[in-house]
């Protein structure tokens, strides 16, 4: 219960906490309304864009905060949409029914004119009131407050639902139309920022994947310089003449790790990092969440040292990717990956990056085991082919491949900055633990 003593001059008490005096606490459908999706069969639907058919959005192309409407569209006759569910600048968009909880409720605003709808499994909020700034209630779609409050209301045993009363009985803080303005333009120049980040990233990826397949095709060459060199065919691809194909158990030392008993926590206080596949999280690993003992060390897990490369053998994530990661510091490690130790005519950091681009030429060996866990045998990791060329040109390959990594580490590290200053203005804007006067955002 809030005590009055406590409520700073200017504010007030309301079912939603402290707001300041000229806030108001509204419904969401004071201030605008909900629309069904498109329903379709299958006769209705297009495999891509031609005359007579609409793109229409999923669950699926509701992203962090955005929308997509580029990929993993359907298209849908024009005549089974009608005016209203055509989207419209400024239209939220929410998943209301899905099998997954995290999913349900989730929301992105519209930002531009664009011709499209949206399907049955999904609604669209579409502000409609002179009250309020479009933008400031695109954003309150993304705050906590909104996804506790959709968690709370998520029914259903395999599929989740809610309902147009459960969106449209939402309350909010509703400051004065200019601080409205004034909290969406804050909101969004920081967005702006994560955008241009986001597409730096991207776009530093793209010149990684380029180069990692030109150094790995050609050596470390310049591109105007590729034609001159002479190319071999291999059985892993094209690669210069002096290059040589080996397996991974010629070149390094292959083992298997472990885990501690669970039902001994001794074997778990001790100072010995221990890794799984969760920690697989970057190319590099510097540390890792759990930590085991010198006892537990001998009874389930192998330590072993720096400039190890771990690689996942076993677990569904196997279906999309083949998790690689090189050590910096001497670790333990779970039965669900193998360590692979370069003997000292490989570069370590060479080795990783191979491992890195040529990972997918283990999805034929990607079985299946009696449980239904995905798994790589160990011979086939033994075997598992690369390519390796004089160690001063894995070395040059290394320096070259570390800039763009180091580049893009940076701008890595920064969009997660900018991730923590957005959702605490976010939470501090939206509950008026800070507030900004229209005249500060010119």
């Amino acid at each position: 219960m809030i005590n009055n003593s406590d409520i700073p001059d200017g504010y007030k008490a309301t079912e939603l906490g402290v707001f300041p005096q000229d806030w108001e606490i509204e419904k969401i459908d004071r201030i605008g309304g909900l629309i069904r999706g498109v329903s379709y069969k299958a006769a209705d639907l297009g495999e891509k864009p031609r005359p007579g058919f609409l793109p229409v959005l999923r669950a699926m192309n509701i992203q962090t905060g955005r929308l997509d409407v580029f990929d993993d569209l359907v298209f849908v006759k024009q005549e089974r949409i009608s005016e209203k569910q055509m989207l419209r600048d400024g239209d939220i968009v929410i998943a209301m029914s899905s099998g997954s909880k995290s999913v349900v409720g989730k929301s992105a605003q519209l930002h531009n004119n664009w011709e499209g709808s949206f399907g049955a499994f999904c609604a669209c909020f579409r502000p409609c009131s002179d009250m309020i700034d479009k933008e400031f209630i695109g954003f309150l779609f993304q705050t906590n407050t909104y996804r506790e409050y959709i968690e709370k209301l998520a029914a259903g045993t395999n599929i989740k639902n809610l309902t147009i009363p459960h969106i449209l009985n939402y309350q909010i803080p509703l400051p004065p139309l200019p601080e409205q303005h004034a909290i969406a333009t804050t909101l969004r120049t920081v967005q702006e920022a994560k955008e241009k980040t986001e597409a730096v990233i991207a776009a530093t990826k793209a010149l990684k994947a380029a180069m990692m397949k030109h150094l790995f095709t050609y050596g470390p060459v310049p591109l105007e310089e590729a034609d001159k060199v002479v190319l071999k065919e291999t059985e892993i691809g094209p690669m210069p003449e002096g290059w040589k194909v080996k397996s991974l158990k010629e070149v390094s030392k292959i083992y298997s790790g472990g885990t501690p008993s669970k039902d001994k926590p001794e074997f778990w206080k001790g100072e010995i990092p221990w890794a799984s596949p969760k920690d697989l999280k970057s190319l590099v690993l510097n540390d890792v969440t759990d930590h085991i003992s010198e006892e537990g060390l001998t009874t389930g897990s192998r330590l072993v040292p720096e400039n190890s490369i771990f690689i996942v053998i076993r677990g569904m994530i196997l279906i999309r990717d083949v998790p690689v990661s090189l050590i910096t510091r001497p670790m333990a490690f779970n039965q669900d990956m193998k360590a692979i130790c370069p003997n000292a005519d490989t570069n370590p950091m060479y080795l990783l990056y191979a491992l890195f681009q040529y990972r997918m030429n283990l999805s034929p060996f990607i079985g299946t085991s009696a449980h239904g866990t995905k798994r790589i045998s160990t011979s086939a990791i033994e075997d598992f082919l690369i390519p390796i060329p004089p160690k001063k040109e894995q070395s040059l390959i290394v320096d070259m491949l570390n800039s763009v990594e180091k580049k893009l580490a940076a701008e890595q590290s920064k969009k997660e900055a900018l991730d923590t200053l957005f959702n605490s203005l976010l939470h501090d804007l939206m509950t008026a633990k800070i507030r900004v006067a229209p005249a500060e955002v010119g």
